[in-house]
């Protein structure tokens, strides 16, 4: 007799996706998300999102913003000081160990030999991480997403780049703000990713095909070719409409403040579950972006009639070419990116829109009281002029 609750697998990945954050509530060996009673209810409440550890968190990555000279004091402060004041495991990329402006520094010479190093796609750090420092710009968090394509420890992301909308914490005072993070004093932003999985038509159709999680957006455009791109877009299976233009951009809530909001888009929560899809210089003054829910399948593939074949970058990389029948499914990821918020989730968010994007930013309107002498100046003139302008029509 079949049981009737049936298992999480036969629950609509929509439902599970809008009933909580994700289903993986631990991030790394030690993050979790603190077990609260507003976790049982239907819609996530943002406050509930708060960090913290089953045991110590011993090991952390630190990610530097490269080709930067400016950020080489902060990151050697830093590590000095996971190393020796808190006796960390610190992980750092094997490039770090061998950069030449580095070597030079007597101080990183002191403590080079207590770090560990790792190489981009040959080690697996899932089970060696118990959280992440970012020190750099937007893009670090983007390559730390990279790094991790299930479960991502926390985030911890210093603002030392040009933009900064992602990285809420200043490098003034780090070792209380890390200090808070590993008592467990720190409230998260889970960012949903996209899972994208590229199905090749000479490929067998059963075989598992590899996926990318992405944490901005997958952008599918015309590449090299001077002909507008011809896509089909297909939700749930479902035909939807034909994109005709430059491309499409398919963006998560954390990406719609990046590309897609150069497109026209509208900027959205990254708390919101859902997917912006934003159609570049389209050749349609009617087709505007939408937002589809979080957990529907989208597909894209080349439209019969296109005159050439279509490119697709995720978050910026990866290149691959979209030929015909080929197909491209995009959805929900349930390995979201846990943000750890400098304030909290909707402070970080909209002071980031104010003093990077400048949203709202104008001259204020003066308050009336301060016209008034002007606009009574005005009246009389007024005033003054019709009374002469009906004495001349006595007259």
């Amino acid at each position: 007799m079949n049981d009737a609750k049936g298992s999480v697998d036969d629950i609509d990945p929509r439902t599970r996706s809008l009933n909580a954050p994700s289903p993986v509530q631990q991030f790394g060996p030690c993050g979790r998300i603190m077990k609260t009673s507003a976790l049982v209810t239907t819609i996530q409440d943002p406050a509930s999102q708060r960090l913290t550890w089953a045991k110590n968190p011993l090991s952390v990555l630190v990610i530097k913003k490269v080709r930067d000279m400016s950020v080489l004091p902060p990151f050697i402060e830093l590590v000095r000081w996971l190393t020796q004041e808190k006796s960390m495991i610190v992980f750092v990329e094997h490039s770090v160990m061998e950069d030449t402006m580095l070597s030079s520094n007597s101080g990183f010479m002191e403590i080079r030999e207590k770090l560990n190093s790792f190489q981009d796609s040959k080690d697996d750090l899932t089970d060696k991480i118990d959280f992440i420092i970012c020190l750099g710009g937007d893009g670090t968090l983007l390559y730390a997403s990279l790094l991790f394509q299930k479960s991502v420890p926390p985030v911890m992301a210093f603002h030392l780049g040009s933009l900064g909308f992602l990285t809420p914490f200043k490098f003034d005072n780090f070792q209380q703000q890390v200090t808070n993070v590993l008592e467990g004093h720190a409230a998260l932003t889970l960012r949903s990713r996209l899972r994208c999985i590229i199905v090749k038509k000479n490929e067998d159709k059963d075989k598992p095909q590899p996926n990318l999680l992405v944490l901005n957006e997958v952008v599918i455009d015309r590449g090299p070719s001077p002909y507008l791109s011809n896509i089909d877009l297909f939700l749930d299976r479902k035909y939807i409409t034909s994109v005709q233009g430059d491309g499409l951009i398919i963006s998560t809530p954390t990406g719609s403040t990046a590309y897609a909001v150069a497109a026209g888009a509208s900027m959205i929560h990254p708390s919101v579950p859902a997917i912006m899809v934003t159609p570049i210089c389209p050749h349609s003054l009617s087709f505007r972006p939408i937002v589809v829910p979080a957990g529907v399948e989208l597909s894209i593939m080349l439209s019969p009639d296109a005159r050439s074949t279509a490119w697709v970058s995720f978050d910026g990389r990866n290149q691959q070419e979209l030929c015909a029948d080929d197909s491209l499914q995009v959805t929900t990821s349930i390995y979201s990116l846990p943000s750890i918020c400098a304030q909290d989730q909707i402070s970080d968010w909209f002071d980031s829109l104010a003093e990077c994007l400048h949203w709202n930013v104008r001259k204020r309107q003066k308050h009336f009281e301060e016209l008034s002498d002007l606009a009574h100046c005005k009246y009389e003139d007024s005033l003054n002029s019709t009374s002469k302008d009906s004495l001349l029509v006595t007259d």
